[in-house]
């Protein structure tokens, strides 16, 4: 790994004053500053976080809040965590991800330490005492997920309105009359996930324009309540003909319990979800769905925080991004 000293012999300069082109304690000349810098660039010298502290008031750090809950189904908050590192470090941040329970009081800790340039967080509900946490400091953030009150905030999310329409008009155009909808588990609704309602809300809405039964039913994040109950919803609608399934956990579980079953979609049963291509991987499921866009998302929610870090109010007005909702057919429907 090269050093302080390797760039000042290739630069043909003293250590002193390489120190001086990377903390700004000094003017230099340009001329010197360019042999600086492509002495840098030639050995991929990667200067010391204190030393660009110094240069820039910045860190080069990002704080990820995330929220890990028991009853909830780990992979699906991991999958948004990858891309977001990965994004973090093309712009040249590095994460730091607290997982605290209490979110709020480990946001405000990293915000007045100047530990981080920036927050993250994930997992936004109705009410989350972390969106006043960060409103109540100066560091600039982003939110993926849709909190009650968005005012001053970047927030970045899938646009679960429209993937609920969509789905039950996919249906719909169909011939389905009767479908079924497994939703996440009470206790989201409970906790306030907004994603959670305004999936079922606007899939309730869109049967009722349309003059399709749909019967809304919580699902569940846990075995073996997640087979007791996918197979007393199917047992109590004999005559549904499609499903929506708008629970990670359970239509993990589904293939393996249709089969257990003996119900063949799509020639017996009609089914649609809202997942990521990678999770559809991950648990081979086989089933057309919303892609969630997990991906897509934490470059979004990295960019637009990058962004205001870099420009302030200059990078324009706060708002609220949904991603469009697209399915992707994967032939279990007919």
């Amino acid at each position: 790994m090269a050093t302080i000293g390797d760039v000042a012999r290739v630069a043909g300069v003293s250590r002193s004053t390489v120190s001086y082109a990377l903390s700004g304690k000094r003017s230099i000349s340009p001329e010197t500053r360019r042999r600086v810098d492509d002495a840098i660039k030639e050995l991929k010298f990667t200067p010391n976080a204190g030393a660009r502290s110094l240069r820039t008031a910045q860190t080069g750090v990002l704080g990820l809040l995330v929220q890990f809950h028991e009853d909830e189904f780990a992979p699906a908050m991991l999958q948004y965590i990858l891309p977001i590192t990965e994004t973090a470090r093309a712009l040249g941040y590095d994460i730091l991800m607290m997982t605290e329970n209490d979110g709020a009081e480990a946001l405000t800790r990293a915000a007045e330490s100047g530990m981080v340039d920036g927050l993250i967080l994930l997992d936004v509900i109705d009410g989350d005492p972390r969106v006043d946490a960060l409103r109540a400091t100066h560091q600039p953030g982003v939110l993926v997920g849709l909190p009650g009150d968005t005012r001053g905030l970047d927030v970045v999310d899938l646009d679960f309105a429209a993937a609920a329409r969509n789905l039950v008009d996919h249906l719909f155009d169909l011939g389905h009359r009767d479908v079924v909808l497994v939703s996440p588990p009470r206790h989201v609704f409970d906790r306030g996930g907004t994603y959670s309602w305004r999936f079922r809300d606007a899939a309730v809405q869109r049967a009722s324009e349309i003059g399709l039964r749909l019967t809304a039913r919580y699902g569940e994040s846990q075995q073996p309540a997640i087979d007791a109950n996918l197979h007393e919803i199917l047992d109590e609608s004999p005559d549904a003909t499609g499903l929506i399934m708008h629970n990670d956990a359970s239509v993990a579980a589904l293939p393996r319990l249709l089969n257990e079953r003996g119900v063949r979609v799509p020639d017996d049963l009609s089914v649609v979800s809202l997942y990521s291509r990678d999770f559809a991987r991950w648990f081979s499921l086989p089933y057309t769905a919303i892609e969630s866009s997990p991906g897509l998302l934490g470059k979004v929610a990295i960019t637009q925080l990058t962004e205001r870090i870099a420009h302030g109010d200059d990078a324009g007005p706060h708002g609220t991004r949904l991603v469009a909702a697209e399915i992707v057919d994967r032939g279990s429907t007919r």
